[in-house]
Parts: structure tokens; C-alpha cells; sequence
């Protein structure tokens, strides 16, 4: 049952541990000021400067839903109905089709409820560094002296810097909930740049690094949604391509022969690092 127990981990890996009950005050209402300010700024929302707390606070709040919870609230028809396009639901025209009924199909459609939306943003640790290459992993934690066992994967990586997240914002006397620059000093330009690129975010244009590294962070959240719902489709792919074989053609595989099939039936990057795993350890 070699197969089967891979791709069940393959799945294990992206099912929802399960929506929790939202709380009462929102994420935010924990922020530290600086953070408050660096939301609004990389969401294009002017603040008065200077200004109290409470005065940014309640901006975040009024701009929340829009650029955290349902961003798609403030999408154009075309992005709207590429994105359903994406997901196999056909529109009509734009000019036949209203912003607001097309907001409602998205909304039907996306990747996460509102609730659990609200919820993720308790933890930004918990999400924000799953779509990092490997090789900003290991520049991370080369730079903050974190311990990674050999070999050296990117699931490793990925787990011993999420649980050091914390500790190195401590470190360094800096917030952690909507991290600052801090969190990308390892990242070159190309780096951001090559991030943008390959989740399908234009690079600003005439851009610093502190813009582009504004623009990597106000799509992360995005950027992990997306690439969990292409890891699930790859895993759904899976469970069909083997329902077609038996078990004793696939015990007689070698590993070569899984990442031919991996390939052959479009489950890539990790979902078939998983589903192989044993090809790469």
C-alpha cells in the first residue's frame, strides 16, 4: 500500500484542521502601532500623521474586510472574472455581467470563509512563510543561527524556522503579527521580485525594495491560498490516477517509476515531493 499511504499524507497535509469560532476583538486590536501604520501603508490607505492609536485603529478596522477578510471586494471585473475562470465557472460578458454579482460568485467561490479568514490573521506565522523558496528558508535560518537537521529539506526548513518565528522577532525588539521589514533582510531584489513573478503578482514599477517588499507581503496571504488549493486539486488528481492501478503494480515501483507517474498525471512541486518523499530523503 506503498502509494496510498503517500498520497493519504499527500492529503493529511491540506485538509482544514477545522474553522474555529471567531472572537470577539479582531487581530488587529493587538497590534503594535507601528503595525497598524505598515497595514495601511502597504494597502495604500492614507493615515493621518501623526495620529493616536486609536485613530489608526479605527481605520484598519473600516478597510479590514476589504483588504484582509475579501479582498476580491476590491477587485476589478477583469481579475473578478479571471478568477472565476480559474475555478471552471464561466461568466458572461463583463459588460453583461454587474461588479457586484460577479463579487458574489467570487464570494461563493473562494478559497476560505470569512471566519476562518478572521482566524488566520491571529498567527501570521502560521501561513506567511509557506510560500518561501528553499533557498530563502535556509538564508533565514543561517542568518538567525536556527538549527535545521540534515538533510536539510524545505519541510524541515519551513518547520524549524516557523517555530524560531517568534523568537527572532523577540530578538531583534520587533513586532511579529504583521511583520516589518526585518523578516525579509535575507531576500535580494531578484528574490522579491522572483516571488512576485512566480505567484502571478506584477512587480511595482520604478520600485525600492522597501515597495516591493510591501507588495510580497500584502499578497502572502493570497499567494498560501492559492498554492494550498493547487496542492488539494493535485492531491484530488492523485487519488484518480491511482484508483486506475493496483496496489501490486504499485508495490513493484521503484521511486523513479512514482515521479514518473507524479508527472505523467500533473501532481507537481510539493504535493509530489510528499507523495515520493521517500525519492528525496
Amino acid at each position: 500500500m506503498r502509494l496510498r499511504s503517500l498520497f493519504t499524507l499527500a492529503l493529511a497535509t491540506n485538509i482544514a484542521v477545522g474553522t474555529s469560532t471567531w472572537f470577539s476583538k479582531a487581530a488587529y486590536n493587538k497590534w503594535h502601532e507601528n503595525e497598524l501604520e505598515r497595514w495601511l501603508s502597504d494597502n495604500d490607505i492614507p493615515y493621518p500623521t501623526p495620529a493616536d492609536r486609536k485613530d489608526l485603529e479605527n481605520l484598519v478596522q473600516k478597510n479590514w474586510d476589504n483588504y484582509a477578510v475579501a479582498p476580491y471586494k476590491n477587485w476589478d471585473t477583469e481579475k473578478l472574472t479571471s478568477y472565476l475562470k480559474s475555478k471552471g465557472t464561466e461568466t458572461k460578458g463583463t459588460a453583461e455581467a454587474s461588479k457586484d454579482s460577479l463579487i458574489s460568485q467570487v464570494q461563493s467561490q473562494w478559497y476560505e470563509t470569512e471566519d476562518k479568514a478572521q482566524h488566520a490573521w491571529i498567527d501570521t506565522k502560521d501561513w506567511i512563510l509557506d510560500t518561501w523558496s528553499e533557498s530563502t528558508l535556509k538564508s533565514f535560518a543561517d542568518k538567525h543561527g536556527i538549527p535545521v537537521p540534515q538533510p536539510r529539506k524545505r519541510d524541515t526548513l519551513l518547520q524549524q524556522v516557523r517555530s524560531n518565528y517568534q523568537s527572532v522577532a523577540k530578538k531583534a525588539g520587533q513586532a511579529a503579527s504583521y511583520p516589518g521589514n526585518w523578516l525579509y533582510e535575507t531576500w535580494s531584489e531578484s528574490d522579491l521580485k522572483e516571488w512576485l513573478d512566480v505567484h502571478g503578482f506584477p512587480a511595482p514599477q520604478l520600485t525600492t525594495r522597501d515597495k516591493l517588499i510591501a507588495t510580497v507581503r500584502r499578497n502572502s496571504r493570497i499567494a498560501y491560498l492559492k498554492s494550498q488549493d493547487q496542492l488539494d486539486a493535485a492531491a484530488a488528481r492523485a487519488n484518480a490516477a491511482y484508483g486506475t492501478l493496483t496496489d501490486k503494480i504499485v508495490e513493484a515501483w521503484g521511486d523513479s517509476q512514482l515521479k514518473e507517474f507524479c508527472d505523467k498525471n500533473g501532481i507537481n512541486g510539493r504535493c509530489c515531493m510528499l507523495c515520493i518523499g521517500s525519492a528525496f530523503s
